[in-house]
């Protein structure tokens, strides 16, 4: 099930809301969360509901284990044993053809590459109750002792499948005891509705634009071969646009969700495209992955010392490695780590004093490059990508086709860079400033939520298929 579906936002979501408040008992909220949350996961692929059930018992059970021999060896061989099972699932799912793969063309072993289908959230979830371990041995949480309460943190539907990466010490206090008010439920209607619109009305719009200029990938992308230099840019550009509405849009309509049922999920992407450092642009973009890597694996010992940069290479490997098993989110990892170790190098100070033009220009080159990197799985494609960025597929500077495109969607791309900017926020900001002009603000936003949803929901009556982007990985 997706958030972006009418059944959904007009159906399921209703009668949760009905059937969590219909009571004051917070063990049957509790209850009434893990059922409809159980089928919210099962309503495409039922199969993998045992497997969500397996992984959170088992830190659960680790989680206890740790809590009854928190200085023992049991301890150790708890953590030991949550780290093999977690990322073992994930391997297993995730890259055993990959590596199969790539073992075979190395050895020329032929071996048979395995056709693994990945279960939804497996990347989501596998490392939230993996943090949870970790943090239960650091003694940074206590270990649930309620394994319905637990089970509840791992599968709440909000963030199952597509994150935030929720971590169990951010909402530790409202797993036990949380109330929704009156702002919870304006605030989580107007960050759905929000997130919904960035995903019906932009973040699709945008994916049918970057077909119409890179072409199918069932066709290897065709039409980059003959796309001008502008229209290639303009096409990176748009990717990121993409991305960027998608992936926040899911995000917006997630923490909206968690606000409705009292939870205060952390914020999960700051308008990144106002960086004016690649290391800031990290700091805004899928914040709560970037911040788990620097947490968890930033500081692991490496040849039995802490080495900084051994230890940022190894972030930025497995950040690549995270998205998907494919060589080019390795390369887009270490891409991004490549920028991040030079910008440390020049130092914060020296980085600061860069023109805020060169600033701005310096990190949306790398950034709508690296998109490029991201789009373009096959290296085949993306050797040509990187060709006509710069004219060497043997076309123009710029194209007939290309100006026919931007200016038939001049509108949307105008749209998606306003709003991809703060620009609303600080309006809103000067408006509460002012006596009187907030509530003409607030009037103005219940009637900009109502035309949002309507206009969404009258494009999503034809979508039957409207997955979000982070479903893949």
């Amino acid at each position: 099930m997706v958030f972006a579906d009418l059944f959904f936002l007009y159906f399921f979501l209703p009668v949760c809301l009905i059937c969590y408040f219909i009571t004051r008992s917070a063990t049957v909220r509790n209850l009434v969360l893990i059922v409809f949350s159980l089928i919210f996961y099962a309503w495409g692929e039922p199969i993998w509901v045992g497997i969500l059930f397996v992984s959170a018992l088992v830190d659960y059970a680790n989680g206890r284990i740790i809590a009854k021999h928190p200085e023992g060896f049991q301890a150790k061989l708890a953590l030991a044993f949550s780290l093999i099972f977690n990322l073992g699932l994930l391997f297993g799912f995730k890259y055993t053809g990959f590596f199969v793969e790539n073992l075979n063309a190395v050895t020329g072993l032929g071996l048979d590459v395995p056709k693994i289908r990945l279960p939804i959230g497996i990347s989501f979830y596998s490392f939230q109750t993996l943090s949870y371990t970790i943090d239960c041995y650091w003694g940074k949480v206590k270990p649930q002792k309620s394994f319905l309460k637990f089970l509840m943190y791992v599968s709440l539907f909000p963030q199952l499948v597509a994150g935030p990466i929720v971590r169990y010490s951010v909402i530790a206090d409202e797993i036990e005891d949380r109330k929704t008010t009156i702002k919870d439920v304006s605030e989580g209607f107007s960050r759905i509705i929000l997130g919904l619109g960035k995903k019906v009305l932009i973040a699709n719009g945008l994916s049918t634009v970057v077909t119409s200029l890179f072409g199918e990938a069932e066709n290897g992308y065709e039409a980059i071969n003959s796309l001008s230099v502008l229209g290639t840019w303009y096409g990176a550009i748009l990717v990121g646009l993409w991305y960027y509405f998608d992936f926040s849009g899911y995000s917006d309509i997630a923490i909206g969700l968690g606000r409705l049922f009292g939870f205060h999920f952390n914020e999960n992407f700051n308008y990144p495209f106002v960086c004016k450092t690649i290391s800031e642009f990290w700091q805004r973009w899928h914040i709560s992955l970037s911040s788990f890597f620097r947490d968890y694996v930033l500081y692991i010992p490496i040849f039995g010392k802490r080495r900084k940069y051994g230890g940022l290479f190894l972030v930025w490997f497995l950040t690549g490695l995270w998205h998907g098993a494919s060589w080019n989110f390795v390369f887009w990892g270490l891409y991004y780590g490549l920028f991040i170790m030079m910008e440390m190098l020049i130092g914060k100070k020296r980085m600061k004093k860069m023109p805020l033009p060169l600033a701005h220009v310096y990190t949306k080159v790398v950034i709508f490059l690296g998109f490029g990197i991201f789009y373009f799985e096959k290296l085949p494609q993306l050797v040509k990508f990187f060709k006509a960025l710069i004219g060497l597929n043997g076309n123009t500077f710029i194209d007939s086709y290309t100006a026919n495109i931007f200016m038939g969607n001049i509108f949307l791309f105008i749209a998606a860079i306003v709003f991809a900017m703060p620009i609303i926020p600080k309006i809103r900001e000067k408006a509460f400033e002012k006596p009187g002009s907030a509530y003409i603000f607030q009037s103005a936003g219940v009637i900009c939520n109502a035309l949002v949803l309507l206009a969404s929901s009258l494009l999503l009556v034809n979508n039957t298929n409207n997955p979000f982007l982070y479903f893949r990985f």
